[in-house]
């Protein structure tokens, strides 16, 4: 096994033996019947020393930032990124890949590998796609403990986004019904001696408005005026409140109606938590100082003069960021075949940049040969904002792109009937249609081309079915080979073996890496706004051109006034074609993409133009997953997770 500089703590590592079955039982099923590693002993084979890591019980722990510092001098390791085609509403099984690539790099190559991933919603788990913890022989355990609470990160991310939301209520309600004075005295109450203090988060406030005084005694009355009185315009606030649960009915809502807040109705609504901007900057910041820098340039609206309030000028950024101090700490888990997963951060891939942390990618690279982590959805979504968003933020070049493909995707991208979540498949699915295939492998060409354009070597995972054919999977590793220009294409069995069904992938991964790194971004950002998404709906999306709406034209012309034009794109869009139109399968072509709105999240670092109508907040089904989750009395485990 190899042993990087610096890692001289580093004990063997010990490969979990799994217990295979066949057929392959239920995923909880597997999940319990797994052995465990105790985390201390994970922690240690990684190279982890015992002030280094907090556990939370004997199966997971936190991991302190203090690691970089002992390891930085230690050479970073390689960098993969695992990203999909366009799926199904299914899913094609990425996560499941992710994880048996890393169990075949660490379990059976002998290679120290680091597996990074989002931590999943409550609000999915509980509603119609089940668990993110992977799949069949190739997951994350404890299960149970990834797929819900976890360490508590999204629970903190919720209590400090609605300590904003109430900051900013709670400051409109006073301004309304106070003087300068009466809110300058109750601002800056004098101690026992008579004094006047500023609060330490006043001070970012005073700088913003060139106030060098530091005795509020000393402010001019058109200083203190313009210090204590915020002005904000309710019709401008853009933050909304959070809550970690799928509530289609709090989309929209009317707050301010007790009888002591008269007169300050509004209407309002609430976001799934992992939508907050603030789960964008636990994902894209690089330390607790970066991550305070930005909680504080959280935008919230503007004053009725245009100009833009923040999380400092309300003066609450400092206890955000106090609530939110043991998130910043990646969590330590592991797979079934016992190597280190860190589970970091769940922004969203459709409106956010959905991937896991810079901080767990950091630590991650510095103790391992190789880091696995996963962005979301296909790669014109989650690849192109790691790489354009993530990569620019965190400056770390990746060395491999592995595409996951399935014969299903591939059959509906070639006009197949429809793929509805919780239905049958139809037999088109099920049985050998290589004409069906063929004609889908379009899209496959179109997403090796995108990775291909940042400069990355991309290795096709065709993740295997069991009703899938021998000609199936050799059409596709054929086409993506000599059509599409990818390094290799292997067939994978992960889910069924583990990572012994994805040693062959792992070792086509590991000759890819080895590949000069010709890592270039896709735009600059010091070109207007309007240039950066026609290059990504044209080039990553194959479209013709960009249509704006006028309430679209009106942002664009507003945040370059503000100075926010020389921030990154994220395009929030479907996930289920290449265009801004789900129902347009394989690859579209002689359309133009509709920007109907941008909005700024200024404290992550980015701008996100909505391409039709995407949903921050998930309705349940009619038949959600909760009827099959609950408690077996008699062990004490969590049943019906999946």
């Amino acid at each position: 096994m190899s042993q990087k500089p610096g890692l001289t703590k580093r004990r063997p590592f010990q490969p979990t033996p799994l217990k295979r079955r066949s057929p392959v039982p239920p995923d909880f099923e597997i999940a319990q019947e797994a052995e465990l590693k105790p985390i201390t002993q994970v922690a240690e084979e990684l190279g982890l020393l015992p002030e280094e890591i907090e556990l939370y019980g004997p199966y997971k722990a936190k991991v302190r930032l203090e690691v970089l510092e002992r390891l930085k001098d230690v050479p970073n390791g390689k960098y993969i990124d695992v990203t999909a085609i366009t799926p199904t509403p299914l899913g094609e099984g990425k996560t499941t890949t992710t994880v048996g690539l890393s169990q075949a790099l660490g379990a059976h190559l002998g290679y120290s590998v680091v597996t990074c991933l989002r931590q999943p919603s409550q609000g999915p788990t509980f509603g119609i796609k089940g668990g993110a913890a992977g799949g069949g022989y190739s997951q994350v355990i404890p299960m149970e403990d990834f797929n819900l609470h976890l360490t508590g990160d999204i629970h903190a991310i919720t209590a400090a986004n609605n300590l904003l939301a109430a900051a900013i209520d709670a400051r409109m309600l006073h301004e309304a019904s106070a003087t300068d004075e009466q809110l300058f005295d109750r601002l800056f109450p004098k101690d026992k001696n008579g004094k006047r203090h500023f609060a330490r988060n006043m001070w970012n406030r005073l700088r913003k408005l060139g106030i060098d005084k530091t005795d509020p005694d000393e402010m001019t009355p058109e200083e203190r005026s313009r210090f204590v009185r915020l002005d904000i315009d309710p019709d401008s606030i853009t933050w909304r409140r959070v809550i970690d649960t799928s509530d289609r009915f709090l989309r929209a809502i009317t707050i301010g109606q007790g009888p002591e807040e008269k007169g300050m109705e509004r209407k309002t609504g609430f976001d799934i938590t992992v939508a907050s901007e603030l789960m964008a900057i636990l994902a894209l910041t690089t330390d607790l100082a970066d991550m305070r820098r930005r909680i504080g340039r959280v935008v919230i609206g503007t004053n009725r003069k245009g100009e833009p309030i923040d999380a400092d000028d309300l003066g609450v950024a400092g206890a955000m960021t106090v609530l939110m101090k043991d998130a910043i700490k990646p969590t330590l888990m592991q797979t079934l075949e016992g190597t280190p997963v860190f589970v970091h951060a769940g922004p969203f891939a459709n409106i956010a940049h959905g991937n896991s942390s810079i901080i767990a990618d950091k630590i991650a690279l510095k103790l391992a040969d190789y880091v696995v982590t996963e962005s979301g959805f296909g790669s014109d979504m989650g690849m192109e904002k790691f790489f354009d968003i993530k990569c620019r933020y965190s400056g770390l070049i990746p060395n491999v792109v592995v595409m996951v493909a399935t014969v299903r995707a591939l059959k509906m991208h070639g006009g197949g009937p429809k793929v509805v979540a919780g239905k049958p498949l139809d037999h088109a699915y099920t049985e050998e249609n290589l004409d069906l295939l063929r004609a889908g492998l379009g899209n496959l060409l179109a997403h090796i081309g995108i990775a291909r354009k940042f400069g990355v070597p991309v290795v096709v995972a065709i993740n295997a079915f069991a009703t899938d054919t021998p000609a199936e999977l050799e059409l596709i590793r054929k086409v993506a080979v000599e059509e599409g220009g990818a390094e290799a294409a292997v067939v994978c069995r992960h889910w069924e073996l583990g990572g012994e069904g994805a040693v062959e992938l792992a070792e086509a991964v590991v000759k890819a890496a080895e590949k000069p790194s010709q890592f270039r971004f896709l735009y600059p950002l010091d070109i207007p706004i309007k240039e950066k998404i026609e290059i990504i709906a044209r080039e990553v999306y194959g479209a013709d051109g960009v249509d704006y709406l006028p309430e679209a034209e009106a942002k664009i012309e507003e945040y370059t006034r503000l100075g926010f034009d020389k921030l990154p794109i994220c395009m929030a869009k479907t996930h289920l074609s290449l265009s801004h139109d789900p129902n347009l399968k394989g690859v579209p072509k002689g359309f133009r993409i509709p920007v109907r709105d941008i909005r700024a999240s200024v404290g992550a670092g980015f701008l996100y133009p909505l391409l039709g109508t995407i949903s921050t907040m998930p309705g349940l089904p009619t038949r959600p997953a909760f009827y099959d989750i609950d408690i077996d009395f008699e062990t004490g485990r969590v049943v019906g997770l999946f």
